[in-house]
């Protein structure tokens, strides 16, 4: 299509869900943080994994289970070096899972700020008239689409819905509805900027 520049967003977030636990220390319900560090346990050919977790407040430890009772043979050599060396990605990607939290805790406190790495698709020589985001997410986050959009592109979330009702936004099957949902990984978004005065601030703020 001409005038249609393709952007792609990676997008990861940036605080970690934090578990409510009640700690024995504080005698109340209070946030824990990841350490970073595992705790791995071999009894003969079985092992436990643990994450190690700390009181935001007096810093009394819960482990969160990764692996229980597993046959070592069942773990690959390059799995367990990165658990027994606390391999930082390792242990991110494990701290940053909400629904193992969730199923082990229940109650998990989840932040939605998030960094955005922008990167266009192609080149184009003439004047953009349609933007065309693809969203990839390192994880899942709990930041909702427009406020997505709107931190991102300095537009309103008002002018969001207006541009979705005039269909000047397509955001799929979900319509406006998606606006008001977490940011899904593989969404394609499409902007008709057309006859937007301030299209080019829009599409140097989407990283065209």
């Amino acid at each position: 299509m001409s005038g249609l520049l393709r952007i792609h967003w990676a997008i990861a977030p940036t605080t970690a869900p934090r578990p409510l636990i009640n700690c024995n220390r504080c005698g109340t319900v209070k946030a824990y943080c990841s350490s970073g560090k595992f705790r791995v346990n071999a009894n003969g050919k079985r092992i436990d994994v643990w994450l190690i977790y700390r009181c935001i407040d007096c810093d009394n430890s819960w482990n969160f289970g990764i692996f229980e009772r597993c046959n070592r043979r069942d773990l690959e050599p390059a799995l367990l070096q990165a658990l027994e060396s606390n391999d930082p990605a390792l242990a991110r990607r494990h701290a940053f899972d909400v629904v193992a939290l969730r199923n082990r805790i229940g109650r998990v406190e989840e932040f939605p700020d998030v960094a955005v790495h922008k990167r266009r698709l192609g080149d184009i020589r003439e004047a953009v008239i349609v933007l065309e985001l693809e969203l990839g997410l390192e994880m899942p986050t709990s930041l909702r689409l427009d406020r997505l959009l709107a931190g991102e592109l300095g537009i309103s979330r008002s002018r969001l819905q207006t541009l979705e009702e005039k269909r000047l936004l397509i955001l799929g099957r979900d319509g406006a509805k998606a606006l008001r949902k977490p940011a899904r990984e593989g969404m394609t978004i499409r902007f008709d900027l057309s006859g937007e005065a301030d299209r080019e601030a829009i599409v140097s703020a989407a990283g065209g």
